[in-house]
């Protein structure tokens, strides 16, 4: 294998996205640079928070910082390094029953809703151990035969798009543990919404049968594909996300109250746990407020409503007269939306399920998407807390109808207008 220096000598490239797999002769140099850019990613977004900080599970459905830089680090050991170093010396064997998430035929894990009680190993030792599991992936790029390249930059490949997903966690989980705490502290004082420009307006769908999924040879995940027919109803989809200002109306005029407007489940939901208004938000002598990653911040009208539900983004839909998009509907008009990408997920009416002729991943990775294909929703576009590079129009994101910590807003649509 070579040694450390020749990794970093090859480290000139640029550096996200990587270069396409199907690229020969296979360029090392742009896939270390790539490695190296989602790594430090990663923990440039740790790096503002405290040891104590980075311990915090404030519900089950999020996972402590230490965890998300552990767990990415497992995924490469796991998938990579075990499978395709000889002689690999493991960093501790103890970790892959600690980190290993979901993926049942890769071993035993810790209880998901268990990991805030892990609070060895430190942080400390979970830096050493991202250290130990980088220069080893660094080296194998740089050292593997020409002919193991195409597969082990296809497990790389994976396996960054995988932590990128992490990165947005660890803030949308840190957020949610930031909003339990009574000094509501900011994550970063210096974060502000991205500039937003929204023009009225929609945009019309002539209808007929179209085509949706991924194609070519970009990256993708499995349940993007395969790509084929679909029908489309003659439809419009507004170009702008709906806003603070229209939702504040829709709370003015008793939309948390009024069960005509909530499918049932969703209206017990907003009941049992007092739903009065989106995630986060709060109101003191009667002015809103809301945790954002800068603390709490005044609620801005001309921003995108964020952090609701399924639920509530059907309730408001139905009060406005209107429908929520089909992912195919919005897949079709992504190119002429506004804030399509990098403010909030758009919930979508389309239940996650699978493409005709869907088939998993062979192995432990099959279980990364289709195993979740029952009772949720799909989301289109991507967030504020999304790393750059890592949306696209086909991009299949899926939550279940009540949760709401993430960036997750909407925009509407009509039939027959």
């Amino acid at each position: 294998m070579a040694a450390t220096a020749t990794a970093q000598a090859l480290d000139t490239r640029p550096a996200f996205p990587p270069p396409s797999i199907h690229a020969r002769p296979v360029d090392r140099g742009a896939w270390i640079a790539a490695f190296r850019h989602v790594r430090d990613e990663t923990e440039s977004r740790a790096a503002p928070l405290s040891p104590e900080d980075q311990q915090i599970q404030s519900m089950p459905d999020a996972s402590p910082t230490k965890w998300h830089r552990a767990h990415t680090t497992w995924f490469f050991e796991q998938f990579l390094l075990k499978e395709r170093v000889p002689g690999y010396t493991v960093f501790d064997e103890r970790f892959f029953y600690l980190f290993n998430s979901y993926y049942v035929q890769a071993g035993p894990r810790a209880p998901r809703i268990s990991r805030g009680l892990v609070t060895r190993p430190t942080c400390d030792e979970v830096a050493a151990y991202r250290a130990h599991v980088d220069r080893a992936v660094a080296e194998l790029i740089a050292g593997a035969p020409e002919g193991q390249l195409p597969e082990i930059a296809a497990i790389v490949e994976i396996g960054l798009h995988h932590e990128q997903q992490h990165q947005e966690l660890m803030l949308t989980d840190i957020l949610h543990a930031f909003a339990q705490n009574p000094l509501l502290p900011a994550y970063d004082e210096g974060w502000r919404w991205p500039a937003l420009s929204q023009r009225p307006g929609q945009v019309a769908l002539a209808g007929g049968v179209g085509q949706m999924g991924h194609a070519g040879e970009g990256f993708h995940f499995d349940n993007e594909e395969p790509r084929h027919d679909v029908l489309l109803r003659p439809v419009t989809l507004d170009r702008a996300l709906v806003t603070n200002g229209e939702w504040l109306e829709f709370m003015q005029d008793g939309g948390y109250a009024r069960p005509e407007l909530w499918l049932s489940d969703g209206f017990v939901a907003a009941q049992t746990e007092g739903w009065e208004a989106p995630g986060y938000w709060r109101s003191q002598d009667g002015v809103w407020s809301s945790m954002t990653l800068a603390g709490l911040r005044p609620v801005d009208p001309s921003l995108p409503v964020t952090h609701v539900s399924y639920y509530e983004a059907d309730a408001f839909a139905r009060w406005a007269g209107r429908d929520l998009p089909t992912e195919a509907e919005w897949e079709a008009a992504s190119d002429s939306l506004d804030a399509g990408f990098g403010h909030v997920w758009q919930w979508t009416r389309s239940a996650y399920g699978a493409y005709p002729g869907y088939r998993p991943l062979p192995g432990a990775l099959g279980e990364y998407n289709g195993k979740f294909m029952v009772s949720q929703f799909v989301l289109r576009g991507s967030s504020v807390a999304t790393p750059h590079g890592h949306s696209r129009p086909t991009y299949r994101n899926f939550f279940y109808p009540h949760q709401r910590w993430q960036f997750t807003g909407l925009r509407l649509s009509q039939y027959g207008a």
